[in-house]
């Protein structure tokens, strides 16, 4: 039998070896990762499911909201007897996970113009400084602690204000993040009267100045921020401590069966000394349902 052309020859090796590592590679090792993964850690690789009732309720590795509809018909408040999840900019979602890639120098909110052109314009824009702002306010409300911090207004939006000119003495101050009506914050900026915010006026002419304040923060960070992915399924011992008097008031348990709780469902550091401990909200929420 005459041999083949040695061009022909060497694609039909090609074409073998593709096909020998595709059935190695894609299929025989991938079969024996999964055996070996679901006989040593079959719960991690089922994705770490955790149940309760009979069903699946989440799983351990993704964060989740604990909220319903309030007294007041208000939807996505938080469930009171349930400790709160640290915030998600994705709404928990795997295929949404990600950052909002706003930075510390986003302080400035883009005020809602009802005569606006576009949705963008008539919605606007709030703030990286002035979500965690409001964020604080909101977590201080339903845990009956301040919830003031630097460079927040008491109405739970970003302290700036914006002055004009840029250089030079002030002759005009306002309060950018508070939309008028709204009483600024701030009555007096070096001798100027300061206004409130009127939407749909450019202020990008004036000098950014945000004002830290005399307040000290009590809520934690991780209350107020999401993380990277937005799915972190953990929150500071911090914010669980801060919790733990509402959940065990609402749900009649003693405040050191709650912080037993915590401590049971706490995490070291990663190696023993990268990051902080964390406490898995889920896994706590569940020992709590478990205690009625």
């Amino acid at each position: 039998m005459e041999r083949l052309p040695n061009p022909l020859r060497r694609h039909l090796a090609a074409v073998r070896a593709v096909a020998v590592l595709t059935v190695i590679l894609g299929v025989l090792y991938p079969l024996l990762v999964t055996g070996v993964a679901q006989v040593l850690l079959s719960h991690q690789a089922g994705g770490s499911i955790l149940r309760a009732d009979g069903r699946d309720v989440g799983s351990a590795l993704i964060g989740q909201s604990f909220t319903g509809q309030s007294l007041t018909g208000e939807d996505g408040a938080p469930i009171r007897k349930y400790f709160q999840s640290r915030p998600s900019t994705g709404g928990y979602d795997p295929l949404a996970s990600g950052a909002s890639n706003l930075g510390p120098r986003d302080v400035v909110d883009r005020l809602p113009d009802p005569r606006g052109v576009g949705q963008a314009a008539r919605k606007g824009r709030v703030s990286l400084l002035t979500e965690v702002c409001a964020r604080s306010k909101a977590v201080g409300e339903l845990e009956g602690v301040s919830g003031a911090r630097p460079y927040c207004a008491g109405d739970g939006v970003g302290a700036v204000l914006k002055v004009f000119p840029a250089v030079g003495t002030p002759t005009r101050v306002v309060s950018v993040n508070q939309a008028c009506p709204a009483t600024p914050f701030i009555r007096v900026y070096q001798g100027v009267r300061v206004e409130c915010g009127r939407p749909g006026e450019d202020y990008s002419a004036g000098r950014t100045v945000p004002l830290r304040g005399n307040a000290r923060a009590v809520v934690p960070p991780d209350a107020v921020t999401a993380s990277g992915s937005g799915l972190d399924p953990h929150i500071s011992v911090a914010y669980a401590e801060l919790q733990a008097p509402r959940v065990a008031r609402e749900r009649g348990l003693g405040l050191d069966t709650v912080r037993t709780l915590i401590r049971e469902h706490t995490t070291g550091r990663a190696l023993g000394f990268l990051g902080e401990p964390g406490v898995n909200v889920l896994e706590l929420n569940l020992a709590l349902d478990r205690e009625r």
